[in-house]
């Protein structure tokens, strides 16, 4: 008899594995007008992985096959990302925004045989993680956000401790092709900044993967796109949903104790008004979560979905 998610989430092990994604298969995602760069493996209820900028689905390597031994895991590139397709940007930036993306999401989720199933998703990816469950909240069971609050608090409380340290948010939503244009001059020290090249946690093959991406020029532009919605599209809808809709799926919000975010929010006190069920933590760290604390990120995602 199979074991109860209780009983699985109290037997998991106290450091991952190290292998990176070994257990999985790699394909190619038709989801309507995109195609996504897919790794899938595992069995079990369904958990759908969502990266952050300025990665690729390899961020989850660490924790991917630990997971994999209780859930069927799914982790794409987001649109534009990686190797995903890249879509012709449009006016008002709708085919980059969260919404587009977590379009995406629910078709590759249908497309493996899941209609309803767990998300997980970091920076960027946490922002297609609550539009998704915002969106279509039958298709969410349950929600693990990590480091990050809603684009519109972004936006909203936006000081000078955030023009300083965020930069990049106003940088590359700057029209088109002025960011792309200096970035392109030397891809690899710009996002060496971002990923803090020399101190960061990544390793080596989802590094190479990364660095692969950000050479080419229509990942740049896609970037860019993602963060002009950011600064239009995505703010516009979540003030249509702000104080009328609240994500339905219990949450749980991850948060590096060294970052941004514990610095400047009351992070759980912020997500109460977008949630209605809230719990979390912060991880001894800074905002690379699932690489920088591998051991202690992969015993709350299992013990929040496995409960």
């Amino acid at each position: 008899m199979d074991r109860t998610l209780g009983d699985r989430a109290a037997t998991y092990q106290a450091e991952p594995s190290g292998m990176a994604f070994e257990s999985f298969q790699l394909s190619r995602v038709a989801v309507g007008e995109v195609t996504l760069r897919v790794r899938h493996g595992g069995s079990g209820p369904p958990l759908l992985l969502l990266h952050g900028y300025p990665e690729t689905h390899m961020m989850w390597g660490k924790i991917a096959d630990d997971l994999a031994r209780d859930f069927t895991v799914v982790a794409p590139d987001l649109r534009g990302y990686g190797e995903s397709s890249k879509p012709a940007a449009n006016e008002g930036h709708e085919s980059y925004s969260k919404r587009a993306m977590a379009r995406d999401a629910v078709a590759l989720m249908e497309h493996l045989g899941f209609a309803r199933f767990d998300v997980a998703g970091h920076d960027r990816g946490g922002r297609v993680a609550y539009r998704l469950a915002l969106d279509c909240p039958q298709a969410v069971r349950k929600l693990s956000i990590l480091d990050i609050i809603p684009t519109a608090e972004v936006w909203k409380r936006a000081d000078k401790r955030f023009a300083l340290a965020y930069w990049h948010w106003s940088f590359l939503a700057q029209p088109a092709p002025f960011p792309e244009t200096l970035i392109g001059h030397d891809p690899d020290t710009f996002f060496a900044s971002m990923l803090r090249r020399g101190k960061g946690p990544f390793a080596a093959d989802a590094y190479a993967d990364y660095r692969k991406a950000i050479a080419d020029p229509a990942v740049i532009h896609a970037m860019c796109e993602d963060y002009r919605a950011g600064a239009s599209y995505d703010i516009a809808a979540d003030e249509a949903d702000r104080g009328k809709t609240k994500i339905a799926a219990p949450v749980q919000v991850l948060w590096g104790a060294k970052g941004a975010l514990a610095a400047w929010y009351d992070v759980l006190e912020v997500w109460r008004e977008w949630a209605h069920d809230v719990q979390g933590q912060a991880i001894d760290c800074g905002h690379f979560i699932p690489e920088e604390r591998p051991a202690e990120t992969l015993a709350a995602l299992r013990s929040f979905f496995l409960s």
